[in-house]
């Protein structure tokens, strides 16, 4: 069985051939649970955001910004500019639909965190390229956990919990729970 290295050809400074070593491991050995209620199609690009972090912090903040687009599309926030839809979602009159307090406080931050990683952004003082930092890419992948909870676990969940009284309520002939 051969190791999992990577290696890399490169000049130094005096212009003599150097290889750089690494050692890598699959990124299938780490398993990423997702709830059976959050769709298909978000699992996939939620996991991948997990898997690379330790890579990419760039490319998983990329891919929750992903994953968070789609969540609000498929909840009806359908306009395709991220920053129009983050403000639907901040500005929602339905109680049923409104975010708890305190992730409308921090959604806005995975847009932000998502447009540096897909957008060159500069600070203006310094004229540095501003990075995504792990903590960040791992601050995003927290805010889409929470909006799996609140728009499809949860509901999932009381779902089958509402399904089983009605089934007692229906064998005691008792009317159904509203």
């Amino acid at each position: 069985c051969s190791s999992p290295i990577i290696e890399h050809a490169h000049h130094d400074r005096e212009a003599n051939l150097v290889y750089d070593r690494k050692i890598v491991y699959p990124l299938s050995s780490k398993q990423v649970f997702v709830d059976p209620a959050v769709p298909e199609s978000l699992k996939n690009d939620y996991v991948e955001a997990v898997l690379v972090l330790e890579i990419s912090a760039k490319a998983s903040a990329a891919l929750s910004r992903r994953v968070f687009q789609s969540i609000l599309g498929e909840q009806g926030y359908a306009n395709r500019d991220l920053a129009k839809q983050v403000d639907a979602v901040l500005q929602e009159p339905d109680p049923d639909k409104r975010l708890p307090l305190a992730t409308r406080k921090t959604i806005d931050a995975i847009r932000n965190f998502g447009n540096f990683s897909a957008h060159r952004q500069q600070d203006p003082i310094t004229s540095q390229v501003i990075e995504v930092e792990p903590e960040e890419a791992r601050w995003c992948l927290e805010i889409v956990r929470t909006l799996f909870e609140h728009y499809y676990i949860i509901p999932a969940a009381d779902a089958m919990k509402i399904a089983e009284l009605n089934r007692k309520l229906q064998q005691a002939g008792k009317p159904l729970a509203k």
